[in-house]
């Protein structure tokens, strides 16, 4: 008669001379009958926000069902296509103006994940909704050591008007914990880091040193690495390392952007140190952390801004000199949307690499992308018209139906598509937001 020795405790920590490691999600943490089954794996919540909107002609398939070409902007996904689906037609009723002032932007960025009208102010006095990935972090509980992960480009914007007779809270991030409390996006990969794992045992002045003097949070945990692992099955083996791995290269460079010239100049100025001078490593590394956590299963919940709504960014190494907003407000004029066009393609780019660190990342039998119900949207579909009826959303992961192109009755909330979204994630809720039912295309044929 075989003996099964007791499951690995999820709160186990890699420890050593003052730090602390959370473990990614091991086979050795489940019961031996359900270890290697996808369907016992967590689920988990992935948002991808793009800013201003979209150039809709090279954004939207005009086929629908499975045959659907890819039009220019989501040619990125080519690789992915059967891991996603493209849903027209959805809009936020909520983002119109009911009597309040002209502001598009104020209005449709927080209503975008809570389905909410936002109360026109200045003032401290914000409300807007609870948010979709709120909602099922409070379903989680505590479930997992950080409810949520709030991460983005920009820094937040100074206190005061973003948008006319609106806050700047409304467009500086996505996720509300309250009707009254929006969570702040972190843009620094170092503070990123510290959060992730940071120990309180250790103060945060001597993790930050730890980094500087370029040693590694490996390093401290190192004995009771080796411990462990030879407790575990070949196959934890391959997860740990794997995981140590990836801790280990983001940890370098991280520190490459905190000493490098270009951002030693720039953190005089505007950035802090730790936020690389490059856009693209920028973003690769804020998505490779979000990755990170939820392969250490520190968080299943995670939000992503690749830019602040009513962004001013340039990106003159994909040819675009002009402002991102200035620009999506371009009049019809060709030469103005072929910029927009280019800014909305190499934005998607990264949302493929963002699928495939997910798909590439193993859980079990399958991958991260297999158990993550993960969308992608903006508070805008034409961005030239403020339109919040028609919004570019696609939906990925194996929590949804894939490979197609599906368009709903034009106006259809997105809420619907957020409460089929939270019952997908087993949430036990009946409405959201404004919504009427949940969006049976979400997971139907």
């Amino acid at each position: 008669m075989r003996t099964l020795r007791p499951a690995l405790s999820r709160r186990t920590l890699l420890r050593g001379a003052g730090a602390a490691m959370a473990l990614p999600f091991l086979e050795a943490m489940m019961p031996a009958s359900h270890a290697a089954d996808l369907a016992s794996r967590p689920k988990r919540l992935q948002v991808f926000y793009s800013p201003n909107g979209m150039t809709m002609p090279g954004f939207q398939p005009v086929e629908t069902g499975t045959g659907f070409a890819l039009p220019p902007t989501l040619e990125p996904l080519a690789p992915h296509r059967d891991s996603i689906s493209v849903i027209s037609g959805l809009g936020h009723p909520q983002a119109a103006a009911m009597g309040d002032r002209p502001a598009g932007h104020g209005r449709s960025c927080p209503a975008f994940l809570t389905g909410a009208h936002a109360k026109q102010t200045e003032g401290p006095d914000i409300r807007a909704g609870i948010s979709m990935d709120q909602v099922f972090a409070a379903h989680l509980g505590d479930a997992t050591p950080l409810s949520s992960l709030e991460l983005g480009i920009d820094q937040a914007s100074l206190l005061g008007s973003c948008d006319i007779n609106y806050s700047c809270a409304y467009t500086n991030g996505i996720s509300w914990l309250t009707p009254t409390v929006p969570l702040p996006v972190e843009a620094n990969p170092r503070a990123v880091f510290e959060r992730l794992f940071g120990d309180g045992d250790t103060d945060e002045a001597g993790r930050l040193a730890q980094l500087r003097r370029q040693s590694s949070i490996l390093d401290f945990v190192i004995e009771d690495t080796r411990r462990l692992s030879a407790q575990l099955g070949m196959e934890d083996r391959r997860k740990l390392d794997e995981y140590l791995d990836a801790t280990r290269a983001i940890e370098k460079r991280i520190q490459r952007s905190a000493t490098s010239p270009a951002t030693s100049q720039a953190a005089q100025l505007t950035q802090p140190a730790g936020i690389p001078a490059d856009f693209a490593e920028h973003a690769r590394l804020m998505i490779d952390l979000q990755v990170l956590a939820m392969q250490a299963d520190i968080t299943r919940v995670g939000t992503f801004m690749i830019g602040r709504e009513l962004s001013n960014r340039t990106y003159p190494e994909i040819g675009v000199p002009d402002s991102h907003h200035m620009l999506s407000h371009h009049g019809n004029n060709p030469e103005k949307m072929a910029q927009l066009a280019r800014i909305n393609r190499y934005h998607m780019e990264f949302f493929a690499y963002y699928l495939q660190r997910m798909k590439e990342t193993r859980d079990g039998e399958g991958s991260l992308l297999d158990r993550t119900l993960v969308i992608r949207g903006s508070a805008f579909g034409d961005s030239n018209e403020h339109d919040f009826m028609d919004l570019p959303v696609v939906v990925a992961g194996g929590l949804a139906k894939g490979g197609r192109h599906v368009r709903v009755e034009k106006g259809t909330s997105m809420s619907n598509l957020m409460l089929a979204g939270l019952q997908a994630l087993d949430v036990p809720v009946e409405s959201f937001g404004d919504s009427t039912g949940p969006l049976r295309e979400l997971t139907d044929a």
